[in-house]
């Protein structure tokens, strides 16, 4: 893929402020190699791709078969391990949401192939799901009867029609957060919760693996949050926190594809022993290399 036009971010998406300094430079390791660079805000500290690809051509980031998450039925040893993570935390994230809702109404913003919808509609959960990409939108609604929409159609939901919303590891991707945040409280019930999944830039894992750190993914993810900066998000748009989680399975998966980024010598071992190291650390720092956030409306 050629280098292609970018947007420049003038001011920080979380707390508008105009002083902006370069904080790393990495590549998109994972499709096509060119080089992007990461910017921080000087007031708040948030980190964000900055510039980033115009966003007519932000998609052509995401088409490759390679994308696990928009991928249907194909094999191969890392999508086996993903495939395996995902059913054993789609049990999770059940057991977890019902801990505050025991049923309703649930959007899942991003839901890709449909898995995790598809879990809650047999445990009696009405269900809509959102995704972007084409071919996961029509496999979840052909494979699994979902109703799935396009982001557009956000807009036309009801106001205050959902007990439960998520986004797993999906507000990374939003071109404009704060835009996204608007409907999601709008969306939201006075007494619903939201669920947000993204990874965590001061984890043990990132701090290791630096430019090579695979959650990075530029320039698909467009935000590279801590554990403070969603605190601030949320708190800009009348949320507050009321609990955080870990996604202890995400620190050996994200070294698996940091190490073979690094082109080291036994990838998979390497990645085991990291991964245990960063959960081990992240006891202590409360740091994860993914974290669950769970906000309500104030």
């Amino acid at each position: 893929m050629k280098q292609r036009a970018q947007q420049h971010i003038s001011n920080c998406p979380i707390c508008g402020g105009k002083q902006i300094d370069e904080y790393l430079k990495t590549r998109d390791y994972f499709y096509t190699q060119e080089e992007f660079t990461l910017t921080q805000c000087r007031d708040c500290k948030f980190v964000f791709t900055n510039p980033i690809p115009s966003l007519s051509q932000l998609s052509d980031y995401y088409e490759t078969p390679d994308y696990l998450s928009h991928t249907v039925n194909k094999f191969s040893p890392k999508g086996f391990v993903y495939d395996k993570i995902r059913d054993i935390n789609i049990r999770r994230k059940f057991k977890l949401i019902t801990k505050y809702k025991q049923q309703g109404k649930i959007l899942d913003i991003g839901q890709g192939t449909g898995e995790l919808l598809k879990y809650f509609s047999t445990k009696g959960w009405e269900t809509i799901g959102v995704e972007p990409n084409d071919s996961a939108r029509e496999f979840s609604k052909k494979k699994y009867g979902l109703k799935v929409f396009e982001e557009s159609e956000l807009d036309q939901f009801q106001s205050g029609s959902f007990d439960i919303i998520t986004l797993w590891h999906v507000l990374e991707h939003v071109p404009d957060l704060n835009s996204r945040m608007k409907q999601i409280k709008r969306l939201l019930k006075k007494d619903g919760c939201l669920f947000i999944a993204v990874p965590v830039l001061d984890s043990p894992d990132s701090l290791r693996y630096k430019e090579f750190w695979a959650a990075l993914d530029v320039p698909r993810h467009l935000y590279h949050f801590t554990p403070q900066s969603i605190d601030d998000l949320l708190n800009s748009h009348g949320f507050s926190l009321k609990e955080k989680y870990p996604m202890k399975f995400d620190a050996y998966y994200v070294s698996m594809l940091s190490e073979q980024y690094k082109k080291t010598k036994l990838p998979y071992f390497r990645a085991a022993c990291n991964g245990f190291r960063s959960n081990r650390t992240a006891r202590q720092t409360g740091n994860y290399s993914s974290m669950i956030f769970v906000a309500e409306q104030k």
